[in-house]
């Protein structure tokens, strides 16, 4: 198995947005804003190389939506989804599986691309399985009014109308391993519904792509939730359980919005769960 982080654009987000009740004297600390209260994010996606399977970890904005969409998003730096994965010999079309954490336009938006022709849209990853939950897709096909600029039907649908939308059959409890794709998945509800949180081994060490239930490493604190959380008390049990584990078992967590740390470890300290190290991928492959 081989690793690789995909780096599918860079933009801003509000901070206030992105670190709820929690005030700009605190979080301005370890995510500093501009001059409009906009903070870096960054989307990286993972590549995993398994055997003949290439599976990708969620693709980006995309490139689809209006000049207005994006100018709300003040998108910075160079990377491309298509630049990241050339950098590693490789093209969309060697994807065999898209797994998407969740179907909000930052996550799952590269997934679908407009047809030659500007007329209407297609996958962008033809060669491609894409991967969610049951639950989740109804959720963000039927969206409710807090979401609903979240969920676009442009990145969604076709996925479905391609004929290669696949759901990913969910264990009891909130973690399963997927035998479909072979790694763990914990699932969270505290964002939105159901969002998969793929635990992946690699060699003696277990990688998470923590998606938006730790953003950036200044989300470390119970308390630092997103206002875009539609159950927020719900992210704050999750997120100890989650963390505590991590801790515990020296996870190490691929961070997929924070524009400057890659990866981090976390301990257990007397302010509770904080940062331990920061790593890039090439430090621990």
């Amino acid at each position: 198995m081989k690793i690789y982080p995909i780096e599918a654009g860079n933009f801003k987000l509000d901070g206030g947005a992105m670190f709820g009740v929690v005030p700009k004297t605190i979080w301005n600390k370890t995510n500093p804003a501009d001059n409009n209260n906009l903070i870096d994010i960054a989307a990286r996606c993972m590549l995993i190389e398994d055997g003949n399977r290439l599976i990708l970890i969620d693709t980006g904005m995309g490139n689809k939506q209006s000049e207005k969409f994006f100018g709300y998003y003040s998108l910075w730096g160079d990377f491309t989804l298509d630049g990241s994965l050339a950098r590693y010999g490789f093209h969309r079309d060697d994807v065999t599986d898209v797994f998407m954490t969740h179907l909000h336009f930052d996550h799952c938006g590269g997934s679908v691309n407009w047809n030659a022709t500007k007329t209407g849209y297609e996958v962008a990853f033809k060669n491609a399985n894409f991967w969610t939950n049951d639950n989740h897709w109804e959720w963000a096909t039927k969206p409710n009014a807090r979401e609903k600029a979240s969920f676009l039907s442009e990145n969604i649908l076709p996925m479905q109308e391609s004929g290669h939308l696949n759901f990913i059959k969910r264990p009891e409890g909130d973690f399963g391993i997927s035998e479909e794709l072979g790694f763990g998945i914990f699932y969270v509800d505290g964002h939105t519904e159901k969002m998969m949180i793929p635990h992946i081994q690699y060699q003696d060490k277990t990688i998470v792509f923590c998606a938006d239930l730790i953003p950036t490493a200044g989300h470390l604190p119970l308390p630092y939730v997103m206002g875009y959380d539609t159950r927020p008390l719900l992210t704050m049990p999750e997120k100890a359980k989650f963390l505590n584990a991590a801790a515990e078992n020296n996870y190490f967590l691929w961070l997929e919005h924070d524009a400057h740390n890659e990866i981090i470890t976390v301990e257990n300290t007397e302010k509770g769960i904080r940062l331990k190290e920061v790593y890039r991928l090439s430090d621990i492959l």
